[in-house]
């Protein structure tokens, strides 16, 4: 079929068969179907829509585009988590070495991060001599010795998703609910773990800001892992404020290590367990969630996933007791509240995000570098009452940043803050669970 007419059949409300989609799909990577017809592709769909077994059908299609990775050769169930994005998202360093103690698999590729902070790689780089760049055999290896190792994502991984995403970003048809889905159920599926785990963020620091639209993205890529016979569900969890306390890279692995040792800010905590208590069920670890739960805080109190954490970083290349060696900032400035006392109902976690990016701690573009030392701890959540004069948050700057970037970045932290004279509850950690 030429790809006008399966432009015009998806323009007019019609259902594509997972043929046509995999030839289209194929045929535009291939360079055979220009830039302009899968615009227009595109366009259709976020004006109809694409129903479950499209939707199924445009992830094959897109997972199947470049190479495919094996697990082959590693022994046990193998497990994953994906999340959306957030401020202060540091759950993967908790929740691997968590699974790992409990007898998992996790054999995890991730990227940098563009925006307030790095991504998973960047922070696990805080740590003094750990590696990413290991090959295939070792990355098996490690996995099979420590239960976890992650890696930078290397070869021709679904090069779809990547000349599509592009498109779709000057195209305005990034928002469009089964585009997002297979974008990221893509990348997801393209790795054959035995269970898998979706973290979707709602609230001001996450893509989606209303339950509803997050309950629609969670249920979509249910939907696409289920149609492929893949052992997944998904939280919709808070991200109305940042996640802990710390945002930036070594602030980040220093508070995910908190957390490993049986402490930490309690919500991060309650977040890792929710989610292990998921993969536990999914790999029939335990017999229900409240014991998955009761699971996991078990691994944490008792040392067993801080032991598999500096087992793991040992093993990835690290510095004997790289833990203990985090790069660290050369001044803290206190961030104090000028205003009269009230109690903290709203925290714009995209504000404190600029605030962590005005210091260094993130990258505007993939060519930025980022200092892996500074960021922020913000020290208030939502339901905190702020006294007037109040210390509530701490830059770790550079003695190179000067007063006018400190105090940017300080404004930026006091705008993020909306106050109110009435009593307010701390919205959950989890909203819904869909499976």
């Amino acid at each position: 079929m030429r790809a006008v007419d399966i432009i015009l059949k998806k323009r007019r409300g019609d259902r594509l068969t997972r043929g046509e989609i995999e030839d289209f799909v194929t045929r535009y990577v291939s360079g055979e179907i220009p830039d302009y017809q899968m615009a227009a592709f595109l366009m259709a769909v976020c004006f109809q829509g694409m129903d479950a077994e499209e939707t199924v059908g445009l992830t094959i299609a897109m997972m199947n585009s470049g190479d495919q990775v094996s697990l082959e050769g590693i022994d046990g169930l193998t497990v994953d988590k994906h999340s959306t994005g957030g401020v202060g998202d540091k759950t993967t360093l908790v929740l691997a070495p968590l699974l790992a103690s409990a007898g998992l698999k996790v054999a995890k590729m991730s990227g940098r991060g563009l925006g307030h902070t790095g991504g998973t790689l960047d922070k696990l780089e805080s740590l003094p001599g750990f590696r990413i760049d290991l090959d295939a055999d070792s990355f098996r290896r490690q996995v099979n010795e420590t239960g976890l190792a992650v890696i930078s994502q290397t070869g021709n991984l679904v090069p779809a998703d990547k000349k599509m995403y592009s498109l779709r970003d000057v195209t305005g048809t990034v928002d469009e609910i089964s585009l997002i889905s297979a974008s990221i159920m893509s990348k997801k599926m393209v790795v054959d773990n035995d269970a898998l785990v979706l973290d979707v963020k709602v609230g001001s620091g996450a893509f989606m800001k209303t339950i509803e639209d997050a309950r629609k993205l969670a249920e979509s890529m249910v939907s696409i892992g289920k149609g492929m016979n893949r052992k997944l569900s998904a939280l919709i969890t808070e991200m109305s404020q940042p996640l802990g306390h710390a945002v930036g890279n070594a602030l980040e692995v220093q508070e995910a290590i908190d957390c490993l040792s049986g402490g930490g800010p309690s919500d991060l905590r309650e977040l890792v367990v929710s989610l292990a208590a998921e993969l536990l069920l999914h790999t029939d670890r335990v017999v229900d969630r409240p014991s998955g739960v009761e699971r996991a805080a078990e691994l944490l109190d008792s040392g067993k996933a801080l032991e598999a954490f500096h087992a793991f970083v040992t093993a990835q290349g690290g510095e004997p007791e790289a833990w203990n060696k985090l790069p660290q900032a050369d001044r803290i400035v206190d961030v104090v509240w000028q205003g009269d006392r009230t109690n903290v109902a709203g925290i714009d976690s995209e504000q404190v995000g600029r605030a962590a990016m005005l210091l260094g701690a993130g990258r505007e573009t993939k060519d930025s570098v980022i200092d892996l030392a500074v960021g922020l701890t913000f020290e208030i959540k939502i339901g905190d009452i702020l006294d007037k004069e109040a210390r509530f948050a701490r830059l770790h700057v550079r003695d190179h940043h000067d007063d006018e970037v400190i105090n940017r970045a300080r404004a930026v932290l006091v705008e993020a803050i909306t106050g109110s004279n009435e009593a307010v509850s701390s919205p959950p950690i989890v909203h819904q669970i869909v499976d």
